[in-house]
């Protein structure tokens, strides 16, 4: 069973995650978000990194036992990739953006077979996109994939769709829905604000508008 609380305190705990609804992050994409996720601030606190990771272990054990390796996505996945094969003692990979300009051109690095199951592990989901094309390289090299561990998942629609339909199983230690009852509960934002938090995932594009 996931701890889904306990992971989103940890985060906060980190400072891997930060609201600011009255002073929104903007996207890549140009959407305004009234949350930032950086889960690589974890990798800087010892203990929390490893109660995430053991976490992350369990999740891999119980929901993908026939997983013959895991795969990281570059960058913020390789980290917690290859420290839960080491902890599961299991071979690891993992898939750059695009192929490497010079020496071998590999775009995905280290030793695997075709057939072999893999988990492919994010540190977090949004829109899944540039997570799904990562299985695309995997599934094009040989690879079957059991399915994917993310830390955090913001639970847009569109992500849940855009992975069933590409069969890709999706298991996250922490949900951004999570995320906002916890904050209610420690008094970092009002019942208020947390409806319209929620709300924000069915628009996201439209916080900015609000």
């Amino acid at each position: 069973m996931k701890n889904e609380k306990i992971i989103a305190e940890k985060l906060l705990q980190a400072e891997a995650v930060k609201l600011s609804p009255g002073e929104p992050f903007t996207w890549a994409s140009g959407w305004k978000s009234p949350i930032y996720c950086d889960n690589r601030k974890v990798l800087s606190y010892p203990f929390l990194r490893d109660f995430i990771k053991s976490e992350m272990c369990n999740v891999i054990f119980e929901q993908f036992p026939e997983a013959d390796l895991l795969a990281g996505v570059a960058t913020a996945g390789i980290a917690w990739g290859a420290m839960a094969a080491d902890q599961l003692k299991l071979p690891f990979i993992y898939v750059r953006p695009k192929p490497k300009e010079h020496g071998l051109g590999n775009q995905v690095e280290g030793f695997f077979e075709a057939g072999q199951k893999a988990v492919v592990v994010e540190d977090l989901i949004s829109t899944g996109k540039s997570s799904l094309q990562v299985v695309d390289v995997l599934r094009n090299a040989g690879v079957e994939i059991a399915g994917m561990v993310s830390i955090f998942n913001y639970g847009f629609t569109a992500a849940e769709e855009a992975f069933k339909k590409a069969s890709v199983p999706l298991e996250s230690l922490t949900t951004y829905t999570s995320l906002i009852e916890l904050a209610v509960e420690k008094n970092l934002v009002s019942a208020e604000t947390e409806e319209l938090l929620k709300s924000w995932r069915e628009d996201p594009g439209g916080w900015g508008k609000v």
